[in-house]
């Protein structure tokens, strides 16, 4: 028995997540025909009609945005059904097209290493050896919501379905960096993964976190999402979780871990994924020479999920209204709505709180303005007093959209 073993019989549980069956490994089919159905995502810029496809395995029906690399979007009436978004409708966005098609999780191994006193090599049922936690938390892309942008910008044209709450099993990142001894004068964590460019010299998909932040307590290592094994297409065999950070950090099929005495200056930190170091990373259209910074934490966000964009209702005095928020890097305070364009607010009844970083539901009865067009808007406050602005930002990346947003319906 190695010193891992020896340490892993000393940390408690040895209950299984995976059962052997599962463990057996995951696929992946290429080349799934496209459905011939279409979404119409609303996108001002035009060009908004997306196919919708349930030929990508493991996943239901999903907005295609793109094959390869599979950019799947959830569509919105998802997040209607539940706070908890269903494995097989989240949201999959990978960087590099040269994904592994099956995992044997007999070899698998996590590296931990760098500047470390104890270098790992972690095989996956070590891994499940260790104590578990489990958090509530939103997976949202840094460009979530991207194709709302005015003007646009390139990349993909996301709707809002870029995103997605699930319940998170694994295991603290602090306690394997514990284990393998983080050297003094640790400067950040680089995170690796499985997926390979295409492109000869193309830098593989590194993430990189403050070492303060990585030994934070809540970053996890996970294995388990909503009570089901992690799925392939969202990072099996496990994944990096960063509660309350933009989804560029939540490193999928994690196999390294680097300790570093210095910043990351590779392609994915120092260039890629990028803000504006302004109040809301915002900028006038066509600025450039601006200072930046990478992209962090997540802001509070809102939607109207029980009626859709351009939906024909009965008119009627008063009607229901729901949706979710989330509070970005902590939780969700109130959530007022409006059904006269901002003039008028009133307040909702918020859901269950699943923890600060999950979606939250609320509810509320409102009265309708009149018959003919009506705009939904919601609004959300977190917990640190920050609300969503009515105005939408801009930026060349597409990055952070957080305004309020709004629902245009017809009650006739």
């Amino acid at each position: 028995m190695d010193k891992l073993d020896t340490w892993l019989a000393a940390q408690s549980s040895r209950r299984r997540f995976l059962g052997q069956a599962a463990l057996g490994g995951a696929a992946l089919a290429a080349g799934p025909a496209l459905a011939q159905s279409l979404v119409d995502l609303h996108l001002p810029g035009g060009n908004a009609g997306r196919p919708m496809t349930s030929a990508f395995p493991g996943k239901g029906s999903m907005i295609l945005q793109r094959m390869h690399p599979p950019l799947l979007e959830t569509p919105m009436e998802v997040f209607d059904r539940d706070v908890f978004t269903p494995n097989d409708q989240f949201f999959v966005r990978w960087h590099w097209a040269d994904i592994p098609t099956s995992i044997d999780v007999d070899t698998f191994r996590l590296t931990v290493r760098g500047h470390v006193n104890r270098p790992l090599s972690i095989s996956l049922a070590q891994l499940l050896r260790l104590p578990r936690v489990e958090m509530a938390a939103v997976n949202q892309c840094s460009g979530n919501s991207r194709g709302l942008f005015q003007p646009r910008v390139p990349g993909a044209q996301w709707g809002n379905g870029a995103m997605g709450n699930a319940k998170w099993l694994g295991v603290r990142l602090r306690d394997i960096l514990d284990f393998a001894g983080v050297k003094p004068g640790a400067v950040q964590v680089r995170f690796g993964a499985l997926d390979q460019p295409v492109v000869a010299g193309a830098p593989d998909f590194e993430k990189a976190l403050d070492i303060d932040h990585a030994h934070d307590g809540e970053v996890m290592i996970a294995f388990g999402m909503n009570g089901e094994q992690l799925p392939l297409l969202n990072g099996f065999p496990c994944r990096l979780i960063v509660p309350g950070w933009y989804s560029t950090y939540w490193v999928k099929m994690l196999n390294d871990i680097e300790v570093l005495p210095g910043p990351d200056d590779e392609y994915w930190m120092a260039k890629a994924y990028k803000i504006p170091a302004t109040p809301g990373a915002n900028v006038k259209p066509g600025a450039k020479d601006f200072p930046t910074v990478p992209i962090n934490r997540m802001i509070p966000r809102s939607w109207v999920t029980s009626l859709g964009e351009g939906q024909a209702i009965a008119f009627d005095q008063t009607i229901p209204l729901g949706g979710i928020a989330m509070g970005g890097d902590c939780g969700v305070a109130k959530v007022d709505v409006s059904t006269d364009g901002g003039r008028t607010w009133y307040h909702t009844r918020l859901g269950p709180d699943h923890g600060k970083y999950s979606f939250r539901r609320w509810d509320t009865q409102v009265p309708l303005p009149a018959r003919g067009n009506v705009r939904l808007m919601s609004r959300c406050w977190n917990t640190a007093g920050v609300a969503q602005p009515m105005a939408p930002i801009w930026n060349p990346g597409g990055f952070m959209r957080g305004n309020i947003e709004t629902t245009n319906i017809t009650a006739s």
